[in-house]
């Protein structure tokens, strides 16, 4: 509950005065932004540890413990490029669905007259 009445008392002013709303379209779109630039790295990261369990695995021939830490780093990577790339595509899907435009900048109504 006190972390409700904390959440309420920061964001008062700005409910009442109807201050500070281009700033959280700013901050909004920068949140955006930063997820948009940070997706790539992360797929290019699970990649290589993909890559990395490969030669792990590969070069482990003789030992079963280093060849099975090489099947588990790469049986990870993929969970995680898939779970990645779905949750991308299922975005893209329900926004098609729904026609939201993707990458599009987000609109905060305003109170008329004030």
């Amino acid at each position: 509950m006190k972390k409700v009445i904390l959440a309420a008392s920061l964001f008062a002013p700005a409910i009442a005065f109807a201050q500070g709303l281009e700033n959280l379209d700013t901050l909004l779109e920068s949140i955006g932004d930063l997820i948009g630039n940070a997706l790539p790295v992360v797929v290019a990261i699970a990649l290589l540890v993909f890559f990395w369990g490969l030669v792990k695995y590969i070069l482990s021939a003789g030992d079963e413990t280093k060849k099975k830490d090489g099947q588990r780093l790469m049986i990870w990577s993929l969970v995680a490029l898939f779970v990645m790339v779905s949750v991308w595509g299922l975005v893209g899907f329900i926004g098609d669905a729904l026609d939201i435009e993707q990458g599009g900048s987000i609109e905060i109504p305003e109170v008329p007259g004030i």
